[in-house]
C-alpha cells in the first residue's frame, strides 16, 4: 500500500465516522423532537432566544420552496454526491471533516424527505429548534457550521487538492533563487 492509499484511507475512515456520528445525532434528535413535542407546542430554554416547537417543514430554509418539495430533495441528492466526492478527493482532513459534516446536514434533512414522504421525494423535514425568527433541527446547524468552517478554510487559504498545495508551495519559493537563497522583494 502507497503512502497516497493509506492516506485516502484515513479521509475516507474520517468522513465515514464524522458523517455517521453527526446523522446519529441529528434522526436521535428529531426522533426525540416527535416523540417529545406536540403540534404547536412550545417549550422555552433560552427565553427570547431558544425554544423548542415541533414544526414539518415542507420547504427549504425559512418555509422557502414548499410547492416544491421534490425539487430540493433532487438538489439535496445532488449535494450529497458532490461533498460526498469532495470530502475523498481533497488532501485535507480538515476539508474531508468540515464536507462530511455538511453532508450530514444535507442527508440528515434527505432522510426526512424521503421518510415523511407523501408522494414522490415529497417529505417533510422534522424542525424543533426555535430561534424565534426560523424554525431548524440539529442537521440545519450542521450546515450553518460547516458554511462558515468553509469560509474560514478558504480564507486561511488551507489546501483543498494538490494542485492547490503545490501552487501554494510554489508561490512561498518564488521569493528564493535556484540555489534556495532568499531574495528580498522590495
Amino acid at each position: 500500500m502507497t503512502n497516497q492509499q493509506g492516506r485516502l484511507r484515513i479521509r475516507v475512515a474520517v468522513f465515514a465516522c464524522v458523517a455517521a456520528v453527526a446523522l446519529i445525532i441529528d434522526q436521535f434528535t428529531k426522533f426525540w423532537a416527535l416523540s417529545a413535542l406536540s403540534d404547536g407546542q412550545t417549550i422555552r430554554i433560552i427565553p427570547g432566544l431558544l425554544s423548542l416547537t415541533l414544526v414539518r417543514n415542507p420547504g427549504a430554509s425559512l418555509g422557502m420552496g414548499s410547492g416544491a418539495t421534490w425539487v430540493i430533495s433532487l438538489l439535496a441528492i445532488v449535494a450529497c454526491c458532490a461533498l460526498l466526492y469532495g470530502g475523498i478527493r481533497t488532501i485535507s482532513t480538515k476539508w474531508t471533516t468540515v464536507l462530511a459534516l455538511a453532508f450530514a446536514g444535507a442527508f440528515g434533512n434527505l432522510i426526512d424527505r424521503v421518510i415523511y414522504a407523501d408522494g414522490f421525494l415529497n417529505g417533510k423535514v422534522v424542525d424543533f429548534l426555535n430561534y424565534g425568527w426560523s424554525v431548524g433541527n440539529v442537521a440545519d446547524v450542521y450546515l450553518v457550521v460547516a458554511g462558515v468552517i468553509i469560509v474560514i478554510l478558504i480564507l486561511l487559504n488551507e489546501p483543498f487538492s494538490q494542485k492547490d498545495l503545490e501552487r501554494a508551495n510554489n508561490a512561498g519559493s518564488a521569493d528564493e533563487t535556484a540555489d534556495g537563497t532568499k531574495v528580498d522583494a522590495e
